[in-house]
Formats: structure tokens, C-alpha cells, sequence
């Protein structure tokens, strides 16, 4: 049977899951942030600088993931019945927010180095940004890999801001290219090719803010779980049919609502152990479901 102290541990895996992939999204953002807005400044490119500049934005993200995590592991207590998950949603949030402000701020920057004359960016940014193209996929698809696995928004806001990084070293790769492939009269491309960028980080920012919203909102998590729950507790010996079945994210689990309809003449003891069947059974094919509560209705159900 399912209990309690189960779904405490399966929380603080999630929460050390989350952790470890934060951290280590920290520790490389710091490291490719200096690097790369060191190379932009000696090497004349402001799409590396900005890239750079988008980095150390990364790292104030993945602190606000790391306490929206933490805040998300928490137990309920007597102020939060249902625990403390939705804070892990808040932090997604906050991350999408600053993907905007960042992709905002930098466009306009872009615009003004746009129409300031400067020098073509120096031919070792390349290498740099290949470094980093190479470094921030590799973070991307162990961190959304991990968000996946635990079914956390904010992780996985987290892994799109290395994507977002990725893709904007693509972009100042390609502009620091036609720079260096055509030379004078080209030097801004790279400005060009932040700007581009720039549209990218903020329709990932829009996303990952609309995937916020959903988990804030109660959305249904996913038609194809609330299927397969209906079909597990539907099989369970005992019941007839299921009236009604509610299902909320918070943080990395979920919080069920069943009316299930029993046999008339079973007794209150029969009708609750069915009910109790239902709880135990879905909680052992979910272990990332944190309670269920099961209504028992006579059948067949006639509103009073």
C-alpha cells in the first residue's frame, strides 16, 4: 500500500533530480558566460557579448528554479493542505518573464549597434561559439530529459533557456560568418544575427510562460494519463462506473477527484474498500500521484 512516507520520497528524488540538473546548468552558465563575453569585447562581436550577457541571465533563472524546487518539495502543512507545488509553477513563470525582458533588452541594443559603425568580429569568436553551440545542446537535452522525468515546468523552463542559448550562438555563428566571408559593409551581420536571436529567446519565452499558466490554471496535465487513470480505476473490480474524475497538477505530482459508482446494496464497509482498491491501485501505477479522493455513489447513480 501506498503511503504517506512513499510519496515523500518519490518528491525529494524529483527535488534532487531538479537539483543536481540546476546546478550544474549554474556552474556552466557562469563558466560560458565570462568566456563569452570576454571573447565578444576583444574580438569586436556584440551578438557574442549579448549571448554572454544572455548567460548570466541563465544563471539568475536557475536560482529561481533551484527555490521554486525546493519551495515545491516541501510537505503540506497546516497552512497548505495540498503542499507546496504550485510554487514550482511560479518559478517557471518568473523564468519565462525574464526570458522576454532579456530577449526585449537585448533586441534593443542590437538595433543600436545596427546603426553605430564598428569592426568585423575576429574569426576565433567562431571557435568559441562552436564550443558553446556544442556545450548548451548537450545541457539542454539532459535537463529537459530530467524536466520530462519529474514532470517539472520550471525544469524544463530551464532546459529551454540553454536551447535558447544555443540557438542564439547558431545565430551569432551564421552573422559572424557572412561578417567575415564578405568583410567591409558587413561588419554589422552579427548585430542582424543577435536580432534574429532575439525573436527566437522571446517566442520560447512566450511558450514556456503559456506552460506556466496551464499548470497555475488546474489544466488537465495530459488527455492520455486522465485515459489510462479512468481504464485502471474503470477495471477495478466493484465498480460499475466512474462519475466524475478530476485531475490538478501541483509541482511535480498529481491530485486526484473520483466519483465511482458501486453496487446499491453493498454495504458502507464493501462500498469504502473498493474505494480504497481505487486509491491503492492508481497510486502504484503513478508514483508521482500524491492522493486520490474517491467518492463512492450508489449504482445505478439517480440525483437527488
Amino acid at each position: 500500500m501506498k503511503d504517506s512516507n512513499s510519496n515523500q520520497e518519490m518528491l525529494q528524488n524529483s527535488f534532487e533530480q531538479g537539483l543536481r540538473s540546476t546546478l550544474k546548468g549554474v556552474v556552466s552558465n557562469v563558466f560560458l558566460a565570462i568566456i563569452k563575453i570576454l571573447s565578444g569585447i576583444i574580438g569586436h562581436s556584440y551578438a557574442l557579448i549579448a549571448d554572454g550577457i544572455e548567460s548570466l541571465l541563465d544563471v539568475f533563472s536557475s536560482i529561481i528554479v533551484l527555490a521554486g524546487i525546493k519551495i515545491a518539495a516541501t510537505p503540506a502543512d497546516e497552512h497548505h493542505h495540498y503542499g507546496h507545488g504550485k510554487a514550482e509553477s511560479l518559478a517557471a513563470m518568473v523564468v519565462s518573464i525574464a526570458l522576454l525582458a532579456a530577449a526585449m533588452g537585448l533586441a534593443i541594443q542590437s538595433v543600436r549597434e545596427i546603426n553605430e559603425p564598428h569592426h568585423a568580429p575576429a574569426p576565433f569568436t567562431l571557435v568559441v561559439l562552436l564550443l558553446v553551440i556544442l556545450i548548451k545542446e548537450l545541457l539542454f537535452r539532459y535537463v529537459d530529459e530530467v524536466g520530462d522525468e519529474i514532470e517539472s515546468s520550471a525544469v524544463k523552463a530551464d532546459a529551454w533557456h540553454h536551447r535558447s542559448d544555443a540557438i542564439t550562438s547558431v545565430a551569432a555563428f551564421i552573422g559572424i560568418s557572412i561578417a567575415l566571408l564578405f568583410g567591409k559593409g558587413y561588419e554589422m551581420a552579427d548585430d542582424w544575427a543577435a536580432l534574429v536571436a532575439c525573436g527566437i529567446i522571446a517566442f520560447n519565452g512566450y511558450r514556456l510562460l503559456r506552460i506556466s499558466i496551464v499548470d497555475i490554471m488546474d489544466e488537465v496535465p495530459s488527455p492520455e494519463v486522465e485515459a489510462n487513470i479512468l481504464k485502471i480505476a474503470g477495471d477495478i473490480e466493484g465498480v460499475m462506473e466512474i462519475e466524475t474524475c478530476r485531475l490538478r497538477k501541483s509541482g511535480f505530482g498529481y491530485f486526484i477527484d473520483m466519483h465511482i459508482e458501486v453496487d446499491e446494496n453493498l454495504s458502507v464497509r464493501a462500498g469504502h474498500e473498493i474505494a480504497h482498491t481505487v486509491k491503492d491501485t492508481l497510486m502504484s501505477e503513478y508514483p508521482n500521484i500524491f492522493d486520490v479522493m474517491v467518492h463512492v455513489e450508489p449504482y445505478p447513480f439517480k440525483p437527488l
